[in-house]
């Protein structure tokens, strides 16, 4: 399979991209003095801004108050915004753009930016969404900024994307053409881990199941044999899911629990329903696994005489990140006392992996001091991201991704190996993967 960068050149998808050889002129160390002035000029607002959503945690689809909080706030910094976005009632979109003085005919390039919103139920922000909102929002200061200062034509685009747990807020923005005008997309993450790191790896593709057993009821007791168990099916189900684990591979995940209405010990259940999460290093690897994890939904439908209804929810894709763009990161953030890696990644998903399929994208994740057995998910974390801690270490990869992201459109060389890196990476060269 070959690639085709559309300037009539081929190379297979296997070929390592040319490396993009910066010089000491390019790094442009004035732009990165604007962006550490921008950043530590708003550091207070972003602050007082991350604590009032982190107080008033809204879940899934409905971060009503943090979306007009965020709109009020970047529209009161000079962008232009656009609540209610494609009809989300909770997607925003901010945007600047500036002409240069000296422009040329070429078309100035974009860069996007992602501030998620979204907290989670019963434990409030314990992945830390409101870190990453402000992150954005700092982000896109940052560049404005520079933007204006060393008068370079470009644009920037903040979205503001809701349901990132589950709901696949952005999957929703991608397939309404949020993302067409980008030419790159970053944005960055929370996490327990090491302290002063930050990892730019992938994270696991990943697809919901939800299934159905549906049997028929009886007296447990009086007259067992006229009921077909439904809460049977659900445990065959789950042991031979519990089986199938020792023939998967280790980076492989699949997990799951058992739901369904309120039974009583002297009845024959005559309904089950079970929720599963199937995870694979790449969605190729989750649509092969999705089907030997779905054999056995039905073998315990069969083996119990029950029907079984399985429903896939929405796919996300593992996180493909631009090594062009992380190599940047990694020697800007370097200079703050952190270590950027590209290591193995995250045992994780996030719906930013089906944008970088679509676009060359960047999101590494940055470390915050924990509790132990405190991570992400767990409301210890929800602590930990409320602490000025936390902030200081979003305020400092807030300037290296500001930095990575004036980059691409400042830097036609840097932008053009970004674009191929992108090109080489995908399965396929089209802008957007057929789901």
């Amino acid at each position: 399979m070959f690639c085709d960068y559309t300037l009539g050149r081929g190379a297979r998808l296997d070929e390592k991209p040319p490396a993009y050889n910066a010089t000491s002129a390019v790094f442009r160390s004035d732009v990165l003095k604007t962006i550490e002035d921008t950043v530590d000029h708003y550091d207070a607002e972003l602050r007082e801004l991350s604590l009032d959503i982190w107080k008033h945690p809204e879940i899934a689809w409905q971060e009503k108050r943090t979306h007009d909080r965020l709109v009020a706030f970047t529209s009161s910094h000079g962008f232009d915004v656009t609540p209610h976005y494609l009809g989300i009632p909770t997607a925003w979109r901010a945007v600047f753009s500036h002409t240069s003085s000296s422009a040329s005919t070429d078309k100035p390039r974009v860069i996007g930016v992602n501030s998620e919103m979204d907290a989670l139920p019963g434990v409030g922000h314990a992945c830390g969404h409101n870190l990453i909102a402000i992150a954005g929002v700092g982000v896109a200061l940052a560049i404005k900024a520079a933007l204006e200062k060393h008068d370079v034509s470009g644009k920037v685009i903040l979205l503001g994307t809701p349901a990132e747990e589950g709901g696949g807020g952005k999957i929703t923005l991608l397939d309404a053409g949020a993302y067409d005008e980008m030419d790159a997309c970053i944005m960055c993450h929370p996490g327990g881990g090491p302290a002063n790191y930050s990892s730019i790896g992938p994270s696991l593709a990943s697809q919901p199941l939800e299934v159905e057993f549906t049997g028929h009821g009886a007296h447990a007791a009086w007259r067992p044999w006229e009921g077909t168990n439904a809460l049977d099916a659900a445990f065959l189900a789950y042991s031979g899911v519990s089986v199938l684990r020792q023939q998967i591979k280790p980076d492989h995940r699949v997990h799951g629990i058992v739901s369904g209405k309120d039974w009583a010990p002297n009845i024959v259940p005559d309904n089950a329903k079970m929720r599963w999460i199937v995870r694979a290093p790449t969605w190729a690897e989750v649509e092969v696994l999705r089907e030997r994890v779905k054999a056995c939904f039905e073998a315990a439908a069969h083996a119990t005489g029950c029907k079984v209804e399985i429903s896939a929810g929405i796919g996300y894709y593992d996180n493909r990140q631009n090594t062009v763009l992380g190599e940047q990161y990694a020697e800007t953030i370097g200079k703050y006392g952190i270590s950027a890696q590209f290591d193995d990644g995250m045992a994780a998903s996030t719906d930013f992996g089906n944008v970088t399929y679509a676009l060359p994208a960047l999101h590494p994740n940055f470390t915050i001091p924990t509790e132990p057995n405190g991570g992400n998910h767990t409301p210890q974390f929800t602590t930990s991201a409320g602490t000025i801690e936390a902030h200081r270490l979003a305020i400092k990869t807030v300037k290296a991704l500001a930095l990575t992201g004036f980059r691409v459109v400042e830097d036609a060389g840097f932008a053009e190996s970004v674009r191929v890196f992108y090109c080489c990476s995908v399965t396929c060269c089209s802008r957007w993967l057929t789901r």
